[in-house]
């Protein structure tokens, strides 16, 4: 594949100490050079509404589904909120993949979240396999990254400071992007 390779990631959380942003700005620098990871802000995103859609798409949501389209890959860190996917998660997600042509058709995928608690959003990743399934993502089965007991591999800046994380982090990178070389020699 012709470099750049393109990955548009977004975390789905909208606070601003996110570990879930945290990670996905840990992983920009684990970046290899020749690939291109974008991080986009779902806060713009209005709450779906058919309604809406059939006036024609608001500027953020066409913006997000014009990223998605031109991305090689997608990378969602997750939280967990009530054993499952935070709703501006669901919600992001529900406006990019109405028809016509969703963007996550095909499309290589990684799944990871960061929680304070002891499942490291298990239960939400699972949750977002589901979605996708029907959406025909390709995504990433492994590794599993659950990133549990975030605050304690975090600063107070939002840096990574656990080793073992990053080595993770970087080993999700690593196999998306082979992914992403197994599709485009396909």
């Amino acid at each position: 594949m012709a470099s750049p390779i393109r990955i548009v990631a977004f975390a789905g959380s909208l606070r601003k100490a996110s570990y879930n942003a945290a990670a996905l700005r840990a992983m920009q620098g684990l970046a290899p050079a020749g690939v291109m990871l974008a991080i986009h802000d779902l806060s713009d995103i209005p709450l779906y509404n058919e309604d809406v859609e059939k006036q024609g798409l608001p500027a953020s949501v066409l913006t997000f589904r014009q990223a998605l389209a031109a991305a090689d890959a997608v990378l969602i860190a997750t939280p967990e909120y009530n054993y499952s996917v935070p709703g501006v998660l669901k919600n992001a997600i529900d406006w990019a993949s109405r028809p016509p042509e969703q963007p996550f058709d095909g499309k290589p995928m990684a799944i990871f979240g960061a929680s304070p608690g002891f499942a490291g959003t298990a239960r939400a990743q699972y949750h977002l396999r589901q979605m996708f399934i029907y959406m025909n993502a390709q995504i990433l089965n492994r590794p599993e990254v659950f990133i549990a007991a975030a605050h304690a591999k975090f600063d107070a800046q939002g840096h990574l400071t656990d080793e073992a994380t990053r080595k993770q982090l970087q080993t999700l990178l690593t196999a998306l992007l082979a992914r992403v070389e197994r599709k485009s020699a396909s």
